[in-house]
């Protein structure tokens, strides 16, 4: 084989991994940031190529479509926001209700960190769901209703402590949450700042403890 022929074709994705076994997790990791930002509708291959710096056909030596990549953000994502779920709200040492406070207190400070210019990515979509590809709403509703879960179990925790009521429905209330935080952090992105979380969370917390 001569030297020439050895060489990648030009245009072609390679048929082996890359050298750089990072490079996949990088573009899902920009493309977390960037579709957190602006949305996926808005939001071209080439901003996320840009920002990684690798050429359009390493993308598609990855993932299929964009459609594809999408997902697999969301995915990672909801693995990422579930990690930290469970890291407030299993905290064992500290009482129920008081964990979901301290996740909101987080949520708030990383809102803050970024100019509030990034919101939920599972809020953004949800938004543009009517102009994305059909495979999201499932994808989405599917983890929506895993973040239920898990503060459901929380809620339940405090129902048997009795902070709250024994009969307190709470599913419906950790559904009820999840529908008004999304609401709130899409507020506090056009208001530009924290107040519309804190209404939102002492707003809960009150009517849910009465």
């Amino acid at each position: 084989m001569t030297a020439l022929s050895s060489l990648p074709r030009r245009g072609r994705p390679p048929k082996v991994a890359r050298t750089h076994p990072d490079t996949r997790e990088a573009l899902l990791r920009v493309g977390m940031a960037i579709f957190t930002e602006q949305g996926f509708s808005a939001t071209g291959i080439d901003a996320v190529l840009k920002q990684v710096q690798v050429p359009k056909g390493s993308f598609y030596h990855y993932f299929a479509s964009k459609e594809a990549f999408g997902q697999e953000v969301l995915q990672n994502y909801a693995a990422y926001f579930a990690k930290k779920l469970d890291l407030w709200l299993l905290a064992s040492d500290v009482p129920p209700l008081e964990r979901l406070w301290n996740f909101v207190q987080d949520a708030k400070a990383g809102m803050t960190k970024y100019g509030f210019r990034r919101g939920c990515l599972v809020g953004n979509l949800g938004q543009e769901i009517l102009v994305l590809p059909e495979s999201f709403r499932a994808q989405l509703e599917a983890v929506l209703l895993d973040w239920q879960a898990r503060l459901a179990r929380c809620l339940t925790e405090a129902a048997e402590n009795g902070t709250l009521h024994a009969d307190t429905d709470c599913d419906a209330q950790a559904a009820f949450f999840w529908i008004g935080w999304e609401g709130a952090v899409l507020r506090a992105r056009l208001a530009q700042n924290a107040a519309p979380l804190d209404i939102f969370i002492a707003g809960y917390l009150a009517g849910i403890t009465r």
